[in-house]
């Protein structure tokens, strides 16, 4: 069953030790894939989400060991939010004080309680208070009460000069509709869909380019719930937009294809299938350092030069 939405955000990090205390300590997300990246196996690629590993909740890092600060500009991912329970931002502004975590006052967006804070990196992140969430299954091992825990991502925002090119792709390939305008913002929303079904454009002309580095989204993936419904996008993209993608790669836990949308925002197909634990069991992602089976016959000299995670 094809269900529209994000199926993962990946970004750009500082050293990996501290990316993974940050998002498995400070926010209790669950590491739930500790691997390479495939085209540069000297870097870990780190996958943190929620209990079940679920499309939707799936923020994944490449740690830069030495990575120079990126520059916030059109063209890229201005914010991520996840969701936790209507009545947890007060309880994650406390903790963003006693950790130190850089944030900003909470405000109403689209009539919703938005906490805006930064990682360690200077990535922009917000948590939004949603009604009805606090019934979703928690991960309770990360640190955090389960009546806080985070649920999920509830949206992206994204950087434009021109949002109507972009919104065209999101209505006609990824099933999403205008949903409402303020400021600045013009939402989309996936329907039916309650975890990742959100994206928010921002019209922001004049603004520089923006540069890739530490702190800065490489990109965002949208779900097919197999090559079929992959196909389909692909096929659209084609013969409505004159957009092209790159060949599917097999990324060992989904398939994907990738192109840049009209706004320059890099942008990925991720199959639903197979999944996270196809290479490990449900009940111990993340524990070991999983490899694809083209890299499993060099696992000493890529453990040689990963740093230590502690």
């Amino acid at each position: 069953m094809q269900i529209n939405g994000l199926h993962h955000v990946t970004a750009i990090s500082g050293p990996a030790r501290r990316n993974l205390d940050f998002y498995s300590r400070v926010l209790g997300l669950r590491l739930v894939k500790k691997t390479v990246n495939f085209d540069d196996p000297g870097t870990y690629h780190l996958y943190f989400g929620d209990a079940d590993a679920a499309p939707g909740s799936i923020l994944t890092f490449f740690p830069w060991e030495h990575a120079a600060p990126g520059r916030l500009g059109v063209g890229e991912t201005q914010e991520t939010v996840f969701r936790v329970p209507e009545g947890s931002i007060g309880y994650w502004a406390h903790r963003f004080v006693e950790q130190g975590v850089p944030h900003e006052a909470p405000i109403k967006r689209f009539g919703e309680s938005v906490l805006s804070f930064r990682d360690p990196d200077g990535m922009r992140l917000a948590l939004v208070g949603l009604p009805g969430v606090e019934k979703e299954p928690a991960w309770a091992e990360g640190g955090i009460p389960a009546e806080h825990a985070l649920r999920g991502f509830h949206s992206v925002s994204l950087l434009l000069a021109d949002a109507a090119p972009t919104a065209a792709i999101l209505s006609d390939v990824f099933g999403f509709a205008e949903v409402g305008r303020e400021e600045t913002l013009i939402r989309y929303a996936a329907q039916g869909t309650t975890v990742g079904g959100v994206i928010d454009l921002r019209v922001a002309g004049g603004f520089l380019p923006a540069r890739q580095g530490a702190g800065s989204v490489h990109h965002i993936a949208f779900r097919a719930a197999d090559d079929a419904a992959q196909e389909e996008m692909v096929r659209r993209l084609s013969e409505n937009h004159g957009i092209h993608t790159t060949e599917q790669r097999d990324r060992n836990y989904f398939r994907s294809v990738y192109f840049r949308e009209p706004g320059h925002v890099l942008f990925e197909i991720a199959t639903d299938v197979p999944g996270f634990a196809v290479d490990e069991p449900a009940a111990e992602l993340g524990r070991a350092l999983k490899l694809p089976p083209g890299l499993e016959a060099h696992r000493k000299q890529i453990e040689a030069v990963l740093p230590e995670l502690g």
